[in-house]
């Protein structure tokens, strides 16, 4: 399935039925008062939050979502029947943006959450609505209001336990098909992965979302390698794991510089609970992987957690840690 985070829809409420004018006509009586039914209300447009979905892909080719007008008011005080609602269903971590980008309409966080994004007119009135003791033979009746008419723009950021950040051909991708059953594409070369993708993890009886963002470059906070794209979904992440390539040079440097994109992203990013990993530690021999990890660990004074994804070294641990 290809992966969609934003696509813009229009909207459009049903009308209601038009109020009828209408006047009782039965053998025997003359002065058969009004007997006009409402129009019936018009259908409204709903967003609902679905599990299982993790893509906006379906809006791509169907733009335009319009419910159901409601039926004209009838005599015998008939009401017309109301205009079927359209129900659509998004992923959860989906946002409802008014046509400029910016206004936040909603922010689906949860699954089975609702949202009125049209709402259809209401039914006009039957002239039977309009009697009275001075006027017993009204001959007014009202219209059905137009529905609600929005374009809007639906952004996903997508919602798990965990997101695995750090540059390119890190072993992100890896690190998730080992740890799930997802299979995200995996190459021995920079940017193989160009949509995040999502994992669940099972480990000593508790389960975890997994998610694998992108890798980030230098200047991804404004758009280098699409990394403003892949920096948003982070920002609903509850932690992360931040994984570093032990056989770079200089493994600190490459620390900061993903910890300042997501600064100059979002600072709130810094303060959510981090993992750091050094991976492809069968690629250096034992002394100066040794050298490499105390001296890291030294600069940052932080633990950190050493791990080869491809010879699955170390990986439980890390999963039991996160």
């Amino acid at each position: 399935m290809k992966f969609l985070d934003q696509v813009k829809i229009t909207v459009q409420g049903g009308s209601g039925g038009n109020g009828c004018m209408s006047f009782r006509r039965e053998k025997f009586i003359e002065f058969g008062g009004p007997d006009g039914g409402d129009g019936g209300n018009g259908g409204s447009v709903i967003l609902t939050a679905a599990e299982g979905l993790n893509t906006l892909v379906d809006y791509r080719f169907t733009q335009i979502h319009i419910a159901k007008n409601g039926s004209h008011g009838s005599g015998n005080n008939k009401t017309g029947q109301n205009g079927k609602d359209v129900a659509l269903r998004v992923p959860i971590g989906t946002q409802v943006f008014e046509e400029d980008k910016k206004t936040l309409l909603f922010d689906f966080i949860k699954k089975n959450q609702s949202y009125i994004v049209a709402k259809g007119g209401k039914g006009g009135l039957g002239n039977a609505r309009f009697k009275s003791s001075t006027n017993r033979a009204p001959r007014k009746f009202t219209y059905g209001e137009k529905g609600e008419e929005y374009n809007l723009w639906l952004e996903l950021k997508l919602i798990a336990d965990v997101g695995i950040i750090g540059f390119p051909n890190s072993g992100k991708s890896s690190l998730l098909s080992i740890s799930t059953r997802a299979k995200p594409k995996i190459a021995n070369y920079p940017f193989t992965t160009l949509t995040p993708n999502l994992g669940v993890v099972r480990i000593d009886d508790k389960e975890i979302v997994m998610a694998d963002i992108p890798g980030l470059i230098e200047g991804a906070h404004q758009g280098a390698g699409l990394g403003d794209k892949f920096l948003k979904h982070i920002e609903r992440c509850k932690s992360i794991i931040h994984l570093i390539d032990i056989t770079e040079d200089n493994l600190v440097e490459r620390y900061k510089i993903i910890r300042k994109e997501l600064k100059e992203f979002n600072s709130n990013l810094l303060n959510k609970k981090e993992v750091i990993v050094l991976n492809k530690i069968d690629l250096l021999d034992d002394k100066n992987k040794k050298e490499k990890i105390e001296d890291f660990s030294k600069k940052l004074k932080k633990k950190v957690y050493d791990i080869s994804v491809s010879k699955k070294i170390n990986t439980r641990n890390l999963l039991k840690a996160i």
